[in-house]
């Protein structure tokens, strides 16, 4: 069982559709599925590169910020100490 033994093969139609699937989801509503499938080839290549990047560059940021969450000081509480001095009352 090699390293690919589960990867799986996309023929060029499959990819042209996972392509288009995810500029049409991660677009946010700029492209619909049609005018990406009559887009030139070198344009629809160039959008779906930018979109990537972008993602990249805000999946680099979000574990950034939650990397520096999580080294700030917990935030600490009121200072009131519990009052401990009533007594139950006894029946």
């Amino acid at each position: 069982m090699g390293s690919g033994f589960f990867t799986q093969v996309c023929t060029p139609r499959e990819s042209l559709f996972r392509q288009i699937h995810e500029i049409v989801y991660h677009g946010n509503g700029g492209y619909d599925w049609h005018t990406l499938y009559n887009m030139p080839i070198w344009l629809r290549n160039f959008t779906f590169k930018a979109i990537q990047e972008h993602m990249d560059k805000q999946a680099e940021a979000q574990k950034k910020a939650a990397g520096q969450a999580s080294t700030q000081a917990p935030p600490k509480g009121p200072g009131v100490a519990p009052d401990f001095t009533t007594k139950r009352s006894s029946k």
